[in-house]
């Protein structure tokens, strides 16, 4: 057995969760007969009555699988419609949660390896793990460009409102995106502005989170650092200079933001290192608390499962101990 392959299974093995069904209709994932540890089963629906701006949406959601490895999966989500949570209970939770947002260039969400592994190896520690299905900004959606953002700060609404239901405290909610998926949470971390109208009890609270981990972020829209699939998907191909702006974590106003944590390979030859860069110079001069961690290898979209045998492989731990020092348990 491969050391990746044991990697997983122990993970699994630790984060032992019984989990049920809450929700209908979420678009499901075919097991495919791979080996490894099952999908929750436990959904929140984030939009009860239909998701906002859906009348221009014609996509048919879809959820690929694109390993051929049968020791794990590699799928991601593509039009969805129906935005949704997983929900990964831990056995003894400590109190805390993450809202994990998985990047796939805006133009899908790759469900397992920025997704769901990393979900495991939190929860095995005792953080409730909630893992985004979010809406795409080429679909359609009324709010174009800010409809993923709906769905990540009607996440943190939901899982802040019903804390109590998780056994976590409403002051401990944190965030982690991973590439585009980092680009969204660093949107959710900075803007204090709600971009949809409230529809329930749920968003009579705070929509920012309390600590946020950033994995090799699609930070700038600007060149010559911006990845361009990202931006193309989010803000269309010739997007003015102010759009681009405005969706430039690196210029926008950080103050009063959570305490966050960076991490980037050197060697990421999709998005590059000067997108964390350019950020950390930003959360500086906005007194963000900030740690930043780079690494000489690592690529990009590694996860946890593409790291073995690497420096890199310790980021959960330094996160963890970085944490833990502003009293936040992951």
């Amino acid at each position: 057995m491969d050391m990746e392959r044991r990697t997983l299974l122990g993970l699994a093995a630790g984060a032992g969760m019984a989990l049920s069904v809450n929700g209908a209709r979420a678009q499901t994932i075919a097991d495919g007969g791979r080996a490894g540890p099952a999908d929750p089963t436990e959904i929140i629906r984030l939009w009860p009555d239909g998701a906002p701006g859906a009348q221009g949406v014609t996509v048919t959601p879809i959820v690929p699988e694109r390993s051929t490895d049968p020791a794990f999966h590699d799928r991601y989500a593509q039009y969805t419609t129906d935005p949704i949570l997983t929900v990964f209970r831990p056995e003894r939770p400590n109190g805390s949660a993450m809202l994990l947002i998985p990047g796939g260039g805006y133009r899908w969400a790759v469900l397992d390896k920025e997704g769901y592994d990393v979900a495991r190896v939190f929860a095995a520690s005792g953080t409730t793990c909630f893992v985004l299905r979010y809406r795409l900004p080429a679909d359609g959606w009324a709010a174009g460009a800010d409809a993923p953002l709906q769905d990540a700060q009607r996440a943190i609404r939901l899982i802040r409102s019903r804390a109590a239901d998780y056994g976590v405290d409403p002051k401990k909610i944190g965030v982690l995106g991973a590439s585009a998926g980092g680009h969204l949470a660093g949107l959710a971390s900075a803007r204090t502005d709600a971009t949809y109208a409230a529809v329930d009890a749920g968003d009579a609270v705070s929509l920012r989170p309390d600590l946020t981990v950033l994995m090799y972020p699609v930070a700038t829209m600007a060149d010559p650092h911006v990845h361009a699939g990202s931006r193309t998907n989010l803000l269309g191909e010739t997007p003015s200079p102010e759009r681009i702006a405005a969706y430039s974590l690196e210029l926008m106003d950080w103050r009063g933001a959570a305490p966050v944590f960076l991490l980037h390979a050197i060697d990421d030859a999709s998005v590059p290192v000067e997108n964390s860069l350019q950020l950390l110079t930003t959360l500086k001069a906005a007194a963000v608390p900030t740690e930043a961690h780079l690494f000489q290898e690592g690529g990009h979209g590694f996860g946890v499962r593409l790291i073995q045998g690497k420096p890199a492989q310790v980021w959960p731990e330094l996160v963890r101990a970085w944490a833990a020092r502003l009293d936040f348990a992951l």
